[in-house]
């Protein structure tokens, strides 16, 4: 009988083997050439690369290194000059009240070419006699040294108010700024600064020391306490970029005060000496933060408080002369790149510990740019001069400040154009 086959026999099933075998070595082939055919990423052309930026991608700005060529160009006196902000009496060395401008304010301006004149309310009495005098100071300035000067003033609203506060000029007088800060508006401190800036400019003023960037910490500080936007430091950093944004639709420049926190205090620096219980951490957590907004906003002007930090300094010397907190921090940590000026020098907190002399050139070796309103402009400029030409402070420290100083001037002379 003959014998029946079946998958499973054993002749057959060999066979099947050998076909299934058969078909996965034909698959491999076909995979193996698949593989080599295809591209080695080894050997691939690289693809082009989109090029960096570069100069010529880039948008130019040509102000820095205009500002350094006219630097340059400049003596030493002129240099040195440029970083002093002064009153009218002080550089005409009157004891009375300056209302207007005129020859001996031309004389004066030509003998010492100041960066920059600070008015108080005594100094306005109308209008026309404000604008005719700053625009006159203005014509002085670039017949003298090719550039504007700074023309400031205290604007803050409410207590501190040069402008609004002098019935003489018309303006509507303005809220503390605690009590704007209180409403948690930013809008509301969006449309002071607009409206301020617009005045200001109108008048001739283009800088406002303002806005007052301290958050006040200890309610008792009777210095700020009408002054501050308020105790947290998130408020004062909204609201003070809304003023500034809104003051700075004119060109006029906001400055932001009082590096690196004066909220925490008791005492008032124009009486004698401040201090600050504040630690590094604290003042990180919290005084900084407006500050460390203005640097990301590019504000062109921070303005040094006098209140001493011994915590963070290890002894009692002022902000303001201190090269740990000026080039350290506001520099150094901060990385601010625009104009630092102290707070008045006439102020107890130096005035009263250190000769007009001592106190400008310790402040240009902290990192200081302008020295505003020491005692004795006359003193306090021929010590800064005399430290140059010594060695003591290198000329390479005077042309950094007067850098800064004539390249804020060239912007302000754009804005101008623009208006």
């Amino acid at each position: 009988m003959a014998k029946k086959y079946s998958l499973h026999n054993g002749n057959s099933g060999a066979k099947g083997r050998l076909l299934v075998t058969a078909m996965l070595l034909a698959v491999t082939l076909v995979m193996v050439s698949a593989c080599s055919s295809a591209p080695d990423p080894s050997r691939a052309k690289p693809k082009k690369s989109t090029p960096s930026p570069s100069a010529t991608t880039l948008v130019y700005d040509p102000v820095p290194a205009q500002a350094k060529a006219l630097v340059e160009k400049m003596s030493l006196e002129d240099k040195v000059a440029q970083m002093f902000m002064v009153t009218p009496e002080a550089f005409l060395q009157r004891n009375q009240w300056v209302v207007a401008a005129g020859e001996p304010a031309q004389q004066a301006f030509n003998r010492r070419p100041v960066g920059g004149v600070i008015y108080n309310s005594a100094n306005l009495q109308s209008p026309e006699q404000v604008k005719t005098m700053l625009s006159e100071m203005q014509e002085y300035s670039q017949e003298r040294v090719g550039l504007p000067v700074f023309i400031a003033v205290d604007e803050e609203g409410g207590t501190v108010a040069r402008v609004s506060g002098n019935s003489a000029l018309g303006i509507k007088p303005y809220p503390n700024m605690s009590e704007v800060g209180a409403g948690k508006d930013p809008k509301r401190a969006l449309e002071i600064g607009t409206e301020m800036g617009k005045y200001l400019a109108d008048l001739g003023f283009n800088i406002d020391f303002a806005p007052d960037a301290d958050v006040l910490t200890n309610p008792e500080n009777d210095l700020l306490k009408e002054r501050a936007f308020g105790s947290k430091a998130r408020t004062v950093t909204k609201m003070a970029a809304a003023f500034s944004k809104g003051l700075q639709t004119s060109p006029v420049l906001a400055t932001y005060k009082h590096f690196p926190g004066h909220g925490s205090t008791s005492t008032d620096s124009h009486k004698g000496v401040t201090v600050s219980q504040q630690d590094v951490k604290q003042l990180e957590r919290v005084d900084l933060v407006p500050f460390k907004d203005a640097v990301a906003k590019d504000i062109k002007l921070v303005m040094v408080s006098h209140v001493s930090f011994p915590k963070v300094v290890g002894d009692n010397t002022p902000a303001s002369l201190s090269k740990k907190l000026v080039t350290g921090w506001a520099r150094g940590k901060l990385k601010y790149q625009g104009i630092l000026i102290t707070d008045s020098m006439r102020m107890g907190a130096i005035s009263s510990n250190y000769q007009p002399a001592e106190a400008a050139v310790m402040a240009v070796e902290a990192g200081i740019d302008i020295v505003l309103d020491p005692q004795d402009f006359e003193a306090a400029y021929q010590a800064v001069l005399t430290a140059v030409n010594s060695g003591q402070i290198s000329e390479d420290r005077i042309n950094q400040s007067a850098t800064r100083i004539v390249a804020t001037k060239l912007r302000l002379t754009s804005a101008n154009a623009a208006k």
